[in-house]
């Protein structure tokens, strides 16, 4: 039994799911890994949570009820759960999307797991050791529900060094693990009617951003007729959605030539399927480069509609003081860039840095650009990425649709 210290209790009663090793009685730490009952000092139930003194994150609550202890029967229920809460996305077989999210870590009540629906693979990120230890059970439930062509399970390499974890990849099929014989091929998927290719089990993250589903369809109503930047584009989702909506032309930017590559090969897909109108590849521009060395090179009011989607800026509370500087002068070069009138969609993916504290930042950039900005909308994560209240820390993506004035 792990009691906590007085004062350190509120926030665990309040359901949030972290305990660091400074909230716990010193003499109450067990001397090994597993399922622990957590305590307020004077005895009260608060969780049972998993204790692993190799985690960067010592103690996970997991379970509020005394009589929920996180077995595995517990880890099962769990993760159907969440996988059932996306039923609307995985029964609908006429839907212009299969590619979404059916369990968002602890926001799901699941720590250290990111899974994603690709098609007929399902993808698992796992960026926690205590998901590490029941991934089985995560490959099992998942098998019950979807019974999908392939799993492919892998270590987030961006956690493995806190989490004490090797950079690996495993493959399932029927629930079993196998040793792929030959390189897996592309494979495609489609979002809002448009299509995208990708390598299973490659590629940033899971390989494909869900998480701004709802925000590049958003984009369609601003760019018809726009000249168009698309900063950070990876393998071009906004970039899809401008040309759709009759953007005049698009500049995509890119560090990854595998990204810029992956841009144009779905840009010509999309016109060979007839899913982008014909003349798309004569609009589109795509090129591999740093988008603040880019935008430092750009004329000033040269767009109409500029994107900015940088990767995170801020990884820790301790990066985020230089975070807020990286995305101050981003977004001051982009609003001296636009156009007078322009419109402006600018996202942070760093859960360190606040929904407030990044508006913040804006005003910033605006004051140093010497524009005026309107916020046209606030917008966020797509419904499949959830943001549980307890957890303010699962609101990670901040995007906001903004006019300058000049």
């Amino acid at each position: 039994m792990i009691v906590i210290k007085q004062g350190k209790e509120k926030n665990l009663l309040r359901h949030h799911p972290w305990v660091f090793s400074g909230a716990m009685e010193e003499s109450s730490i067990p001397a090994e890994s597993g399922v622990q009952k957590v305590v307020t000092s004077d005895g009260r139930f608060i969780a049972w949570g998993v204790y692993d003194s190799e985690s960067h994150i010592q103690l996970r609550l997991l379970s509020w009820d005394e009589d929920s202890v996180p077995d595995e029967q517990w880890w099962g229920r769990t993760i159907r759960e969440s996988i059932l809460r996306r039923r609307a996305f995985f029964e609908d077989r006429n839907s212009g999307t299969n590619a979404f999210r059916i369990i968002h870590g602890e926001a799901d009540m699941l720590p250290g797991i990111a899974a994603d629906v690709y098609g007929r693979i399902v993808r698992v990120i796992v960026s926690a050791r205590v998901a590490w230890s029941n991934r089985q059970l995560i490959v099992d439930a998942i098998e019950g529900i979807l019974h999908p062509q392939m799993i492919i399970l892998n270590t987030d390499a961006s956690f493995c060094a806190i989490e004490h974890l090797h950079e690996v990849t495993e493959y399932y099929q029927g629930g079993q693990r196998f040793t792929p014989t030959e390189k897996l091929e592309d494979m495609r998927i489609r979002e809002d009617g448009i299509y995208y290719s990708l390598t299973p089990g490659s590629g940033q993250k899971s390989g494909f951003y869900c998480d701004q589903r709802e925000n590049r369809i958003r984009l369609e109503r601003y760019v018809k007729d726009a000249v168009v930047l698309d900063g950070c584009s990876y393998t071009g989702g906004f970039t899809m959605h401008a040309l759709r909506a009759g953007a005049r032309s698009v500049d995509a930017f890119d560090s990854s030539s595998d990204a810029v590559h992956r841009l144009l090969s779905n840009v010509n897909m999309n016109v060979e399927l007839g899913t982008l109108p014909e003349d798309s590849r004569d609009r589109v521009t795509a090129t591999k480069a740093d988008i603040f060395e880019t935008l430092r090179s750009i004329a000033r009011n040269k767009y109409d509609v500029i994107v900015l989607d940088p990767p995170k800026l801020a990884q820790t509370i301790k990066s985020l003081e230089n975070a807020k500087k990286a995305y101050k002068d981003l977004n001051r070069m982009a609003m001296e860039r636009i156009k007078p009138n322009g419109i402006l969609v600018t996202c942070s993916c760093s859960g360190a840095l606040s929904r407030e504290d990044f508006r913040t930042v804006l005003a910033w950039s605006a004051k140093d650009a010497g524009v005026e900005v309107q916020i046209l909308e606030t917008l966020g994560q797509a419904q499949d990425h959830p943001i549980r209240l307890s957890f303010p820390e699962s609101e990670y993506l901040k995007v906001f649709i903004l006019r300058v004035i000049k």
